[in-house]
């Protein structure tokens, strides 16, 4: 590699290690295992480097898990009720393995807002994350760039949210994919009103 992807990859290993806003240009030099003077000549600044290397390391994350929890999901049932519960499960999961990057991902929300570029690229993997949501939930691959599926992404980036703050707060008191079940039920109980049943088929 050279010195631009050396850098890329040293600032995305203190971004889990060390977090957003601990993380120094020394710490990313060291890590890299380039000089301090090549932030500045290939990114123009720490920061800028930390940005691109957040985004591109959710990318990351997102295109090695997301994969791997749908096709979990999909194999445990055919039934959106257990599949919903196992997706959940399944995020859990993703919230171990790359627990760093979680909380680095919030350190840098709260910065978000004295930086326009970072803020930007926030609100473009929302957009995209919002589709991809939309499909994980319901085993696809994809799904179609419509105001329905918008809703429903945005829905579950929502609760994803909570959840990873939830679960970075206290991992312990965090929901699994049977209480997150049970909510749902019970909400739309509350919003909705107990579920009319069908009425029975009639015979031929």
């Amino acid at each position: 590699m050279g010195n631009r992807e050396d850098l890329m990859a040293g600032a995305k290993r203190c971004l889990y290690e060390k977090g957003y806003g601990r993380t120094t240009a020394r710490d990313v030099a060291t890590a890299s295992g380039v000089s301090l003077a090549a932030i500045g000549y290939h990114f123009g600044s720490k920061d800028a480097l930390l940005n691109a290397a957040m985004i591109e390391a959710i990318g990351e994350m997102v295109g090695e898990t997301l994969g791997a929890v749908v096709n979990a999901a999909n194999r445990v049932s055919d039934d959106p009720e257990e599949r919903f519960a196992a997706v959940w499960d399944g995020l859990r999961t993703v919230f171990t393995e790359h627990r760093g990057l979680w909380a680095a991902q919030f350190e840098a929300l709260a910065q978000a807002a004295h930086a326009p570029e970072l803020a930007h690229a926030f609100a473009e993997a929302q957009k995209e994350g919002r589709l991809g949501l939309a499909a994980l939930f319901q085993g696809l691959p994809e799904v179609p760039d419509t105001e329905e599926e918008v809703v429903r992404g945005s829905f579950y980036q929502t609760l994803l949210a909570g959840y990873a703050a939830q679960w970075l707060a206290a991992p312990e008191l965090a929901p699994n994919g049977r209480d997150f079940l049970r909510g749902l039920r019970l909400v739309s109980g509350s919003v909705f009103g107990p579920a009319v049943p069908s009425p029975p088929a009639t015979a031929r």
